[in-house]
């Protein structure tokens, strides 16, 4: 998240928030930076996926990053988004909504919290397949990259989709202690 010289005086009072929110959001990132199977700018003999191939993929899921988690479900209430991540920066939540829009989209609409406020962000994945194999990059620059092989593989990024809630109670707890380092001393 590149911000101009002009950008950080207009926004200096809340240049902290953005930044450990940049920091919160690149955690989301971190699995298409990282990836060692990198694929050309537009993996041949792919499509775009359907929406309901998406929401199949991720639907209450939680997607384990090395500094956090992501959670995707769908209840009554709508698609629901909410996270945690902890590290460089410090701790921080979020809560939000998944909205899958066409051609492959994936978009994580969340408002970010840490010890120095909140922060909207959207972070954004599109998505590839062929011949089984399932692409993704992040919107909107990142480089595609495999992101479960046909026959999948330990090393894919989407084994890290689990059906288990990782995200509610390390969420709430740091919700709590968030809450409460912004109290008043007494």
């Amino acid at each position: 998240m590149a911000i101009s010289k002009s950008e950080k005086v207009r926004f200096l009072p809340g240049f902290r928030i953005m930044t450990t929110v940049a920091w919160a959001v690149a955690c989301i990132a971190a699995p298409a930076i990282a990836a060692s199977s990198q694929a050309p700018e537009q993996p041949a003999g792919t499509r775009p996926m359907t929406a309901f191939e998406i929401y199949r993929l991720y639907k209450n899921k939680s997607w384990q990053w090395d500094n956090g988690a992501g959670q995707m479900t769908d209840v009554d209430a709508g698609r629901q988004f909410s996270a945690w991540a902890d590290g460089e920066k410090g701790k921080s939540w979020a809560e939000g909504r998944w909205v899958i829009a066409e051609k492959g989209l994936l978009c994580l609409n969340a408002t970010w919290h840490s010890q120095q406020g909140a922060f909207p962000a959207k972070t954004c994945f599109s998505h590839r397949v062929g011949n089984g194999t399932i692409y993704q990059r992040r919107e909107p620059d990142g480089k595609w990259y495999v992101f479960r092989h046909a026959e999948a593989r330990d090393s894919d990024e989407a084994r890290k989709l689990v059906s288990t809630d990782l995200v509610s109670q390390q969420r709430d707890i740091i919700k709590t202690a968030l809450g409460a380092a912004q109290l008043p001393q007494q």
